[in-house]
């Protein structure tokens, strides 16, 4: 059986946040604080993964012309720089290619765009989502994988795209919405921490919350993509991460990573192991 071409995309703001690549603190020392991606391109070089699939190509979308993201990445740059941090180890290899060869920018550049300018924004978003796909057919793409991809998708994640229920998200949270534990969306880490402090945010925008149980278990999804958010059908998940109420955002993040979303994310590529690219 020949291996199926995966396709990874992400955003490397989000990476920057999680201190991808870095050493953080834990509990009065130190861990390293590796990326999906990373766990990703071990697993295919040591695992029976790697007889299943390629990992083709490693797409991001963040603008440099944007001064948010340039912010937000202003420890790490927009690609590998020896004298700059980076999310993974320079000389990092998937299956004897150096990753950042195999490195490719699809800026979703629509973003710098005015909130209210919703026509404009639209326009922006579907020519975004179709360099997207032009990449993706170049590469003769038979899987894509998100991992926090900071932008919601619509046109690739529709039924009568070409790519419908090839495109999977890896989730730090679950998602069944009948999960006395779920945490869809981006809070998903911030909104577990909160709730295993007996509290649950009402308005993110305002941070109010109302007391509630504690909730001290959280974990994570790997999922279909539909034009939701975190609404996909649930292929595998884990829920195996406790949580310390004293935890930091990070250190939950470290957590909840090795515990359930590395887990999640091993096991649902598996699962698809032997159907995709059929």
């Amino acid at each position: 059986m020949s291996k199926a071409k995966l396709v990874y995309i992400m955003s490397l703001r989000n990476a920057a946040a999680d201190k991808a690549g870095q050493h953080i603190d834990y509990k009065g020392g130190q861990r390293y604080m590796k990326s999906p991606l990373e766990y990703l391109v071990h697993a295919l070089d040591t695992t029976p993964l790697g007889d299943a699939y390629t990992l083709e190509a490693v797409l991001f979308d963040d603008d440099e012309g944007s001064p948010r993201d340039r912010h937000a990445l202003q420890d790490y740059g927009f690609g590998f720089d020896p004298a700059r941090r980076w999310i993974f180890p320079g000389d990092l290899r998937a299956q004897g290619r150096r990753v950042n060869d195999i490195f490719h920018n699809v800026p979703s550049t629509y973003r710098q765009l005015p909130l209210d300018a919703s026509a404009e924004r639209a326009a922006g978003k579907k020519e975004f989502e179709q360099r997207l796909a032009d990449r993706l057919h170049a590469l003769g793409t038979d899987l894509v994988v998100l991992d926090g991809l900071l932008v919601i998708l619509d046109q690739l994640a529709r039924p009568e795209s070409p790519f419908f229920r090839q495109i999977v998200n890896i989730h730090p949270g679950i998602t069944r919405l009948e999960s006395p534990f779920e945490r869809r969306g981006a809070w998903a880490t911030l909104d577990a921490l909160h709730g295993a402090r007996g509290e649950r945010v009402v308005d993110w925008r305002t941070r109010e919350t109302v007391p509630i149980e504690p909730v001290l278990k959280t974990g994570a999804s790997f999922h279909y993509v539909d034009t939701g958010i975190d609404s996909g059908e649930v292929i595998f998940d884990v829920l195996g991460t406790d949580i310390d109420p004293s935890d930091t955002i990070l250190e939950l993040r470290w957590n909840n990573f090795n515990r359930s979303l590395f887990p999640a994310l091993h096991q649902g590529l598996a699962l698809m192991a032997e159907t995709v690219g059929a």
